[in-house]
C-alpha cells in the first residue's frame, strides 16, 4: 500500500506552484515593460527640452559668437528651475553657468546624451542631484554643458527597481502559502475518499464516502463512487449468498454420500473387488468436498469476511505447528522437513489462515521433492519485510509458470497425474492479498524452488521476551 504523499508532491501543489511561478513572470515582465516605457517616455521629454535649450543657444552662437553665448548662458542661469548650463575653457575653467564646477561626466560621444551627478544648495544644505544634458565642444577647446534636473526620476526609478525584487519575492511567497492551504484542503477532501476505500478494500462494504453537500465537484465524485459501491455491495452480497447456498447444498449431499459409501465398505468383504472401488469413490467424494471448502475460503478471504479473527501472532509458533503435522507425512516420503531457527517476530494476522497457506505450500513442497530431499521453513525480519518462507529441493517450477501458477484450477503439465485440485497457491496468494502481503517465487540454490510469504513492516506486532532478529544476525 503506497504511503501518504507529502504535500509538496500533491498534485495539487505542483499546479498551484507552477501558476504562481508563471503569475510571478508575467507581473514582473509587465512591470519591467512598465518602467522601461515609462522611462523612456521621460527621458524623451527631458531630451526634447534640451534640444529646444540647445538650438536656441546656437542661435546666440551663430549670430555673436562666443560673447554672445556667454550672456545668454549667464542670463538664463540666473533663473532657478530644472534647466542647468555650464560654460567652461580649455582648463575646466568656469566661464557661465549656474553649476559650480565642470561635473564627472563618463567619456561619450559629442552631442551624446549623458547622465551625472552635481551638488545644489538646497534650504541651505548642499544636496547631489541627477541631471541628463548634452556636452558639446566648441572654438578654443571652449565646453558647453546643457541639462536638466532629472533627480525626481531618479528616485523614481530607484525606488521601482528596488521594489521590483521584494514585489516578485512577496508573489512567490503569498502564492506559495496560497497554494499549501489550497493544497491542504483539497487533500483533506481526497484523505477522506481515501480512508474510505482503504476501508472498503479491508472487507468493510458498508462504508460510504461523506458529502460535506457543498455541491461541488467532490460532493458529486463522492455520490458517484456511493452509487457504485451501493451497486458493488448488492451484487457482491448476492454472489455470496448464491455461493453459500450451492457450497452448503453440495457438501451436505457430499457428505450423506461419504458416509453412505463407509457404511457400505463396512458391511463388505475389506479385500473385495467392490470393497476397493467404494474406497475410490471415498476419495474422489473427499476431493470433491476439500475443493468445495478451498473455494469458500478463497471467496470469504477475497471479501474480508474473516478479517474479525485478526490478532498477534507469532509466526515461528504457527511454523512449527504445520511442522509437527506434517511431520508423518515427511518421514512416510522420506523427505526431511525442519523448522530453520530464525527471527523471532509477530504480526497482526489471522492465525488459521496463515497456517492453511503455510500448510498448502508445505504440503506441496514434500508432494514434489525426490525422496531423500529437503523441506525448510524459515521466518526473518529484513529491512523492509517479515518474511515467512518454504524451501524445497524438488524440480521447482519454471520462470514462464510462475505468474499463472497462482491462478485458480491452474495445473502445470508435470503435476497433472498427481492429486490436487489447482487451488492450493491460488488460496496461498489469497491469503497473502488478505494480509497486505504478497507471495514470490524464486529459485532455490542450488535446486527446488523457494515460495515466500512477504508481510509489510507495519504489520509486525512486540513479541514478549523476544527481541527482533534481522535475517542478516
Amino acid at each position: 500500500m503506497r504511503t501518504k504523499p507529502s504535500l509538496l508532491q500533491t498534485q495539487a501543489f505542483r499546479i498551484v506552484l507552477v501558476y504562481v511561478l508563471l503569475f510571478a513572470f508575467s507581473v514582473t515582465a509587465l512591470l519591467f515593460f512598465t518602467y522601461w516605457n515609462t522611462r523612456r517616455t521621460l527621458d524623451a521629454q527631458t531630451d526634447q527640452i534640451i534640444q529646444a535649450d540647445i538650438i536656441g543657444l546656437n542661435e546666440q552662437y551663430q549670430h555673436f559668437g562666443l560673447p554672445g553665448l556667454v550672456e545668454t548662458v549667464r542670463s538664463r542661469s540666473l533663473h532657478q528651475g530644472q534647466a542647468l548650463y555650464l560654460l567652461v575653457d580649455g582648463l575646466h575653467h568656469v566661464v557661465a553657468g549656474n553649476l559650480e564646477f565642470w561635473p564627472e561626466i563618463a567619456q561619450a560621444a559629442p552631442g551624446s546624451m549623458v547622465e551625472f551627478d552635481y551638488d545644489r544648495p538646497i534650504n541651505g544644505k548642499l544636496e547631489t542631484r541627477r541631471a541628463r544634458g548634452r556636452v558639446f565642444p566648441l572654438a578654443a577647446d571652449f565646453m558647453l554643458l546643457v541639462a536638466q534636473d532629472v533627480h525626481d526620476r531618479y528616485l523614481t526609478e530607484r525606488m521601482f527597481t528596488t521594489t521590483l525584487p521584494w514585489t516578485v519575492l512577496l508573489i512567490l511567497v503569498l502564492g506559495t502559502t496560497g497554494g499549501a492551504l489550497l493544497s491542504r484542503n483539497m487533500l483533506r477532501r481526497l484523505d477522506t475518499i481515501n480512508r474510505t476505500s482503504g476501508e472498503i478494500m479491508k472487507g468493510d462494504l458498508t462504508r460510504r464516502v461523506p458529502v460535506n453537500g457543498s455541491g461541488d465537484e467532490f460532493d458529486v465524485l463522492a455520490e458517484n463512487l456511493n452509487r457504485m459501491l451501493d451497486r458493488i455491495e448488492r451484487l457482491m452480497k448476492g454472489l455470496r449468498e448464491v455461493t453459500d447456498s450451492v457450497a452448503h447444498d453440495l457438501r451436505t449431499p457430499l457428505n450423506r454420500l461419504r458416509n453412505r459409501l463407509e457404511e457400505s465398505v463396512a458391511r463388505l468383504n475389506a479385500s473385495g473387488a467392490q470393497a476397493g472401488e467404494i474406497e475410490r469413490a471415498i476419495a474422489e467424494t473427499d476431493q470433491l468436498i476439500g475443493t468445495f471448502n478451498a473455494l469458500l475460503l478463497i471467496a470469504e478471504t477475497d471479501a474480508g469476511t474473516t478479517r474479525a479473527a485478526m490478532a498477534p501472532l507469532e509466526l515461528g509458533a504457527v511454523a512449527a505447528d504445520v511442522v509437527e503435522l506434517y511431520e508423518p507425512l515427511a518421514d512416510e516420503k522420506k523427505v526431511s522437513l525442519a523448522l530453520v531457527p530464525g527471527a523471532a517476530v509477530a504480526i497482526e494476522g489471522n492465525r488459521s489462515l496463515i497456517a492453511q497457506a503455510l500448510a498448502n505450500l508445505v504440503d506441496n513442497a514434500i508432494k514434489y521433492t525426490p525422496t531423500g530431499g529437503k523441506v525448510r521453513i524459515r521466518t526473518a525480519v529484513t529491512p523492509d519485510n517479515v518474511e515467512l518462507s518454504v524451501t524445497d529441493s524438488g524440480p521447482g517450477i519454471p520462470l514462464a509458470d510462475r505468474p499463472r501458477v497462482t491462478e485458480r484450477f491452474v495445473r502445470l503439465e508435470a503435476s497433472r497425474n498427481s492429486p490436487g485440485t489447482g487451488l492450493g497457491l491460488s488460496l496461498v496468494a489469497a491469503v497473502a492479498h488478505f494480509h497486505n502481503a504478497e507471495l514470490v517465487l524464486e529459485d532455490n540454490v542450488p535446486t527446488g524452488l523457494k515460495a515466500v510469504l512477504r508481510f509489510p513492516k507495519n504489520a509486525i506486532r512486540a513479541v514478549p521476551g523476544a527481541p527482533l532478529k534481522s535475517a542478516a544476525e
